[in-house]
């Protein structure tokens, strides 16, 4: 059944928002003040779930996505909607948890910290996955509400250097010996070091290894091995020379050692600032 709906509002999964004969709707794609065509594809006691069909009247936040997989991959949900109500979204996010489930409601509000809206994130969990009918190994988010990886060869929200690495490391993958028993890669992305945290299930033989430190050394990257399940047996593999992963404020002249699996998904700008602005709170009068 299709209907045309009135976009009043968005979800905490970024979902449009309508009503229809008295039931909400909800409409994945959809933005605030669009008139839409979807079809109502599953209905509940207290709302539906809608598919989107065309937008009829584009909202004044629409924009064309810039990755070729948006929609497709899960690894984002806004592309269709310019930066600044990305922004706008998330902090009302931020704020409606705050009151929710914290129950507090800040004296203060500072405006939103941005960067750059693209090549921003330094951390993210990648998926691995061998599929036999593709022949070939897959690396990426995971398809949108689903189990399955999404077939990427670069991502616009990744930093450059991750990016191109996505079709290295399939290429890699593709010549291990455990390329079914490596379900996950961790990036995590410091100023001068890039670590990819192999989620092994099985350790690599010899000559796994000869290709992993060959890669490595062509990539200027420093794997990690986890072997088991909890992230903290995650350890250096090769090279083991490094400087280590770190957060820097130059301001202060202060720079932080941190591990492969506590750097926030933010880009650099944005933690310096936040950073910064954490700093000299400490010594503002309460």
């Amino acid at each position: 059944m299709e209907v045309v709906l009135q976009i009043e509002g968005l979800d905490h999964e970024a979902q449009g928002i309508a009503r229809h004969e008295g039931k909400v709707v909800f409409v994945d794609g959809a933005l605030p003040g669009e008139t839409v065509r979807a079809e109502i594809k599953r209905r509940r006691s207290h709302f539906d779930q809608a598919e989107l069909r065309a937008v009829l009247v584009p909202g004044p936040s629409r924009t064309e996505p810039r990755c070729p997989h948006f929609g497709h991959c899960g690894g984002c949900n806004m592309q269709h909607a310019d930066p600044a109500a990305q922004i706008a979204y998330k902090q009302r996010i931020l704020e409606d948890n705050l009151a929710r489930i914290g129950k507090v409601r800040p004296d203060t509000l500072w405006g939103p910290l941005q960067g750059p809206d693209w090549g921003y994130r330094q951390r993210a969990r990648l998926s691995v996955r061998w599929v036999a009918k593709k022949g070939r190994v897959l690396v990426g988010f995971h398809e949108k509400r689903s189990s399955f990886v999404a077939d990427m060869d670069s991502c616009a929200i990744l930093t450059p250097a991750v990016s191109t690495l996505l079709v290295p490391l399939r290429n890699l993958i593709m010549e291990l010996t455990v390329r079914e028993r490596l379900p996950q890669i961790e990036v995590a992305h410091s100023e001068d070091l890039l670590v990819l945290v192999l989620r092994l299930l099985e350790v690599p033989t010899d000559e796994d290894k000869v290709k992993m430190r060959a890669f490595a050394d062509r990539h200027g990257v420093q794997l990690w091995w986890q072997t088991r399940g909890r992230p903290d047996t995650a350890h250096p593999f090769y090279p083991l020379e490094q400087p280590g992963l770190t957060y820097r404020l130059d301001e202060f002249d202060l720079e932080i050692p941190v591990w492969a699996y506590r750097i926030h998904p933010g880009e650099r700008r944005g933690q310096s600032c936040a950073g910064g602005k954490a700093v000299r709170l400490l010594d503002s009068p309460v």
